[in-house]
């Protein structure tokens, strides 16, 4: 296995990872739904818009800085919501939160964390969003947000992307499944991971707080409690009600189409999280980079933008905020970190993505963000000057139309 310092890109991590948990856990969190090939997609979409560098300007001091969802971030990363970040390592979303807040990036808290929002409130400095389920009851609902407001979350993500669960067939195979039913391979593979028992044994109760006011119970009874709540019915008006209850910055996660976008922005939503949930609900849908043009253009000034899926480098942030995006959110990344170092993991993975966004920035002669835009982007294959002819010529139609192209 290879030492953290030895891990330099994304790809590092992953590995690491892989060697250090047992495999129904790596694949739970790699694997996503039926083929995989969204979640394939979402990384390797990056790959068909090349970026094109303005030289001749100053960029002798670059700064990412923005402000996203009412918070203002140092740079435009979202750690993504994850559900039990502690089955991976004993540090968990405690750690995972002071390194984000360390790296002055935002932080989503999971509803199915295993740290309570008074936890995360309490220990975390740094910008905060909890990510909430719709339940069928609202007071339970109203319960969960009252409780963000008491611990000062600065904004609320209502996801609505896992009204049915996705057929992720990785966890099937392996029996990580709710409950569990592990196959001979599943267990053996976890006897082959000492370093991971160990840590997992002695990491204390393991719970699910943030499920109920208690998170009282084993996991297979929280979750099966959870999905009996889950509301499968969500309406336009439930969601206007939940962001007025909130009254604060407002972002609705799962949203892939731009007449979604816009009625988000009349049920109050400040922003729309361009996601497919990582490729781990619908297989078969678009890679999200691929959507940020359209959407964007579609909306304007009435919510932010933010993408999340494939983010894996620093020049991956550059090309969603070319496109428009405000920030980027990401998941399975700061998770391998996690896996396999730790909060000292994510740390040092953060610090790297931080420093490829600013590079990324220098060399595309970007001094700030207000300086990025579609002029930086072509599509690959297509003449150079093309898209940023078009910017020119202030034909944001016809920009977005070609990004869009396959």
């Amino acid at each position: 296995m290879p030492r953290l310092a030895q891990c330099f890109g994304t790809a590092d991590y992953e590995e690491a990872a892989r060697r250090r948990l047992p495999r129904p856990l790596f694949d739970y969190i790699s694997g996503a739904a039926d083929d995989e090939k969204t979640a394939a997609a979402n990384v390797a979409s990056f790959d068909r818009y090349d970026l094109v560098p303005r030289y001749l300007t100053d960029v002798t001091q670059v700064s990412a800085a923005t402000r996203v969802l009412g918070c203002d971030l140092v740079w435009p990363l979202i750690l993504a919501p994850t559900g039990m970040s502690r089955m991976f390592h004993p540090d968990g979303e405690q750690g995972v939160a002071v390194a984000a807040a360390g790296a002055g990036c935002g932080y989503a808290l999971s509803t199915m964390a295993t740290a309570s929002i008074e936890d995360i409130g309490a220990i975390s400095t740094g910008p905060k969003i909890y990510q909430l389920y719709l339940l069928a009851d609202d007071a339970l609902n109203f319960a969960s947000i009252d409780r963000c407001k008491a611990a000062g979350f600065d904004a609320l993500c209502l996801t609505v992307d896992t009204i049915v669960a996705g057929n992720r067939e990785r966890d099937l195979r392996s029996g990580l499944t709710v409950p569990p039913r592990l196959t001979p391979a599943s267990l053996a593979s976890f006897v082959s991971r000492p370093g991971w028992c160990l840590g997992y044994l002695g990491g204390g109760k393991f719970s699910l707080p943030n499920v109920t006011a208690g998170g009282e119970g084993d996991l297979s009874t929280l979750a099966a409690f959870f999905a009996s709540k889950m509301e499968a019915n969500i309406s336009w008006e439930r969601i206007a009600k939940i962001a007025a209850y909130w009254g604060g910055p407002f972002a609705i996660k799962g949203l892939q189409c731009a007449d979604d976008a816009l009625r988000a922005a009349d049920a109050g939503a400040t922003a729309v999280i361009l996601s497919n949930h990582g490729g781990r609900q619908l297989d078969g849908g678009a890679a999200t980079i691929d959507l940020v043009a359209n959407i964007v253009d579609a909306v304007g000034d009435r919510v932010e933008v933010i993408l999340d899926g494939g983010v894996r480098r620093g020049s991956h942030i550059v090309k969603a905020l070319a496109m428009g995006a405000r920030a980027c959110m990401t998941g399975r990344p700061y998770l391998y970190a996690l896996s396999a170092f730790g909060a000292q993991g994510v740390e040092r993975w953060l610090s790297a993505m931080h420093q490829e966004t600013l590079r990324t920035m220098a060399l595309i002669g970007c001094a700030s963000i207000d300086d990025i835009g579609r002029e930086h982007l072509r599509l690959a294959g297509t003449a150079p000057a093309f898209l940023a002819a078009e910017a020119a010529a202030g034909d944001a139609e016809r920009v977005s139309a070609v990004l869009r192209q396959a």
